[in-house]
């Protein structure tokens, strides 16, 4: 066995971890190995990268570096590091990607293919910033995929299905600044009546509440600042109260964990919640659901989760609601529509949480929302070939470029049963 994920509610069941240092030495594991699968940062919360009795890999040592081409506007990155890692040096040589994710100690190859996003009405999911891909595939052979690749729009929602991927090239904008500011404790009466102008009201803006309470606790604004000739932040008036809720004036919310509040900085180190030093998120003591659900059934979705309430919040440490936009990838949780995302950061009560996410699932249905395939959630196949409509050309395809599948595992078979 090859240990635990972040939250030690998997234990996998693969042999071996291997850690090749090249990408020469990848392709000879997957090349001997009857089944692989890469592991990342361990975040995710089922079995999505486990291979039972097989081998698992990391990527993160194999000698590659960030290249940036600015004709194309483009990055290609190591898959195997981290948001965070890449972020600095993006930032050093004076790009930046659109969005992160809440966490930013997540690798890029994982979060992308489990369909990872940050929040913004104009902000697609990770994966859509996505230009190319490399895979050491199932002969152990390294091939190139790009937009140009018929059926490419499969890829990066890939669910480890198509090889081990070594790179991946990213489309790139200039570096820019960004502002955090928070408002607290306003009612949910007035956050439903104004869903959709407070979801606006800054380039990616979250809300996190608690189902059961009379009011949320925390509108949280990532704002884009305007800069003078010299890149400095140009000073704007940021309002002290918005939809009865008061703006925390504090820089340092948790200082060593949580991204700096009120004082403009770099993309790189605003845009995810939390700090790559310290501990995300509860920290790994937690289990994790989110489902997505189109913007024009938010009111109507977030009103059946309250109704749950009494049920739900016992077991739960909070929730986080952000917004995504359309893209055209196969299994983005996305496809096909602007969403609003529900994000559960439940306690570690994993009978509980397990029982509860069925009558969750049945509650939201006439919304089909959508999973993010690294957290837990109970859809069986019928649900999920409902709501994905390439779903079994995904299988198809992954069939087609693994036959003898190297990479499968229970996870997927779970998909095609």
């Amino acid at each position: 066995m090859t240990g635990m994920n972040w939250s030690e509610n998997i234990r996998y069941e693969a042999s071996e971890l291997r850690a090749p240092s090249s990408v020469e030495e990848l392709q000879e594991i997957v090349a001997s190995a009857p089944h692989v699968k890469a592991l990342g940062t361990r975040h995710s919360f089922n079995r999505v990268a486990d291979t039972p009795g097989g081998v698992q890999v990391t990527t993160a040592d194999l000698g590659l570096e960030v290249t940036v081409d600015r004709e194309q506007m483009t990055a290609t990155v190591p898959g195997g590091w981290s948001y965070s890692t890449v972020a600095a040096q993006l930032q050093d040589h004076g790009v930046a990607l659109r969005n992160l994710g809440s966490l930013p100690h997540i690798s890029v190859a994982g979060a992308t293919a489990t369909g990872t996003h940050g929040s913004g009405d104009t902000n697609q999911g990770l994966a859509a910033e996505i230009s190319g891909l490399e895979f050491v595939t199932a002969d152990g052979s390294l091939q190139h995929f790009d937009r140009s690749s018929p059926q490419f729009a499969a890829m990066p929602v890939g669910l480890g299905a198509f090889g081990i991927i070594t790179r991946i090239t990213l489309d790139v904008i200039p570096t820019y600044l960004v502002r955090q500011d928070q408002y607290r404790g306003a009612s949910w009466e007035t956050v439903l009546e104004n869903l959709d102008e407070i979801m606006a009201s800054a380039y990616s803006v979250n809300l996190h509440a608690g189902y059961s309470e009379t009011h949320t606790r925390t509108i949280w604004q990532k704002s884009l600042v305007e800069t003078d000739a010299s890149g400095s932040a140009i000073d704007h008036d940021v309002p002290d109260e918005l939809w009865g809720a008061p703006r925390l004036d504090v820089v340092e919310l948790d200082p060593g964990r949580v991204t700096t509040l009120t004082v403009p900085g770099p993309w790189s180190e605003r845009l995810a919640h939390f700090v790559p030093e310290g501990a995300p998120s509860a920290g790994g003591d937690e289990l994790q659901t989110e489902y997505f659900v189109s913007r024009s059934d938010a009111v109507a979705a977030i009103n059946v989760l309250r109704q749950m309430g009494e049920k739900i919040d016992p077991h739960l440490h909070g929730t986080e609601i952000r917004t995504v936009a359309a893209d055209d990838l196969w299994l983005s949780p996305s496809v096909g529509r602007d969403c609003l995302s529900l994000g559960f950061t439940w306690k570690k009560h994993p009978t509980e949480v397990l029982a509860l996410l069925p009558e969750i699932e049945a509650r939201l249905a006439p919304f089909k929302p959508t999973p993010h395939w690294g957290k837990l959630f109970a859809m069986g196949r019928d649900e999920l070939v409902e709501r994905f409509d390439r779903l079994d050309d995904f299988l198809e395809l992954a069939h087609a470029m693994d036959p003898r599948g190297t990479f499968s595992n229970p996870y997927l078979r779970r998909l095609a049963a």
